[in-house]
C-alpha cells in the first residue's frame, strides 16, 4: 500500500490534455458511434485528475471511486490516514487508476497549498476540485459560542476558499477545469439548531456563483450540490447518537428516505463531466424532493 505523499519542492509543469478513450464502468458501447458511445463520451474523464477533499470516508470515498471508473486519476485529502489509505488501496484496486492520498487539513492554508503541489507533482496537473470536506456542530443560536459560529465558517466556506484559489491558478492557466461545492438543503432552507451551519452553507452557494461568473470566460465552470440527508455510515453513527429517528425525518421527502454517497457521487459526476458542458454558476438540490405541508395521500 502506498504511504502518503510528501509535499514536492514546487509545482510541475502542466502537460496537455490527452485524447478522451472511451471508458465507463459499463464497458465499451457494442455500436460505436451510435447514441449510446457518444452519451459515454460525454462522461468520459481520462487523461483528467480530481481533488476531493474529505476524501476517506462517504460522500468522498465515493465520489473518488466513481471519478476513477470513469477514468480520471485521484488524490483524495483528509485528517484521518487510516481512512485515506483504505480507500486508495480500495479505489486502486476496483478502478486501475491512481488515487493518491494526501492527509491535509483543509482548514490550513499552508496544508492546501500542499495538497495541489502534490497532486500536480504525483499526478502531472488538475482539472477538477471536488470541495466535499465540511461538517459542523450543531448548538441553538441563543447558547451558541463565536468559536462554534467561526469554526462552521472555517470549514465550510474558508476551506473551500483555499482549495477553490489554489486549484484555480491551474484551471485559469490551462484554460479548462470543473469545480463542485458540496453544500447542503439547510443552506437553501436553513435548520433550527443550525443558524452557524446553515449561513455557512449559504455563504458557500454565493461563493459559487460568484466564482463562476468571474472564472466562465477562463473555460473554468464551478457548480455546486445542496445535499440533504445521507446515510453514510458515519452519518447513520451520529444519527443513532444523538437519538435521530431516520424513519421520522424520512418521511418529510417525497422519496420517503435518506441518500447515499453513492447518489450524490452521480450528480457529481454529472457536473464535473462533458454533459454539463454548459452549465455553471448553480446549485442542485439532492436531497429527496421538496419539503412540503399540507394534505398527505394514505
Amino acid at each position: 500500500m502506498r504511504g502518503l505523499v510528501a509535499p514536492p519542492a514546487g509545482p510541475a509543469a502542466l502537460p496537455a490534455l490527452s485524447p478522451a478513450v472511451l471508458s465507463g464502468p459499463s464497458g465499451p458501447s457494442p455500436r460505436t458511434g451510435g447514441p449510446a458511445d457518444r452519451r459515454r463520451r460525454l462522461y468520459d474523464l481520462t487523461g483528467r485528475v480530481a481533488i476531493v477533499t474529505g476524501g476517506g470516508t462517504g460522500i468522498g470515498a465515493a465520489t473518488a471511486r466513481l471519478l476513477a471508473e470513469y477514468g480520471a486519476d485521484v488524490a483524495i485529502a483528509a485528517r484521518t490516514v487510516a481512512d485515506l489509505e483504505r480507500t486508495s488501496a480500495e479505489v486502486e484496486q476496483a478502478t486501475g487508476r491512481r488515487c493518491v492520498p494526501i492527509r491535509t487539513d483543509v482548514k490550513v492554508e499552508d496544508d492546501v497549498v500542499r495538497l495541489v503541489r502534490s497532486t500536480v507533482d504525483e499526478l502531472g496537473r488538475v482539472d477538477i476540485l471536488i470541495n466535499n470536506a465540511g461538517g459542523t456542530r450543531m448548538g441553538l443560536l441563543a447558547t451558541l459560542p463565536t468559536k462554534g459560529w467561526d469554526a462552521s465558517f472555517d470549514l465550510n466556506v474558508r476551506a473551500a476558499y483555499f482549495c477553490t484559489r489554489e486549484v484555480g491558478r491551474h484551471l485559469i492557466a490551462q484554460g479548462s477545469g470543473a469545480i463542485v461545492n458540496i453544500s447542503s438543503d439547510a443552506g437553501l432552507h436553513g435548520v433550527r439548531g443550525g443558524a452557524h451551519y446553515a449561513s455557512s452553507k449559504a455563504a458557500l452557494q454565493m461563493f459559487t456563483s460568484v466564482a463562476a461568473a468571474e472564472w466562465g470566460p477562463h473555460g473554468v465552470r464551478v457548480n455546486c450540490l445542496a445535499v440533504g440527508p445521507v446515510a453514510s455510515a458515519r452519518a447513520v453513527a451520529a444519527w443513532q447518537v444523538a437519538g435521530i429517528d431516520t424513519a421520522e425525518f424520512s418521511s418529510s421527502t417525497p422519496l420517503g428516505r435518506p441518500g447515499t454517497p453513492d447518489e450524490v457521487a452521480q450528480a457529481i459526476l454529472f457536473f464535473v463531466s462533458d454533459a454539463a458542458s454548459y452549465i455553471t454558476g448553480q446549485t442542485l438540490a439532492v436531497d429527496g424532493g421538496p419539503h412540503m405541508g399540507g394534505i398527505r395521500e394514505t
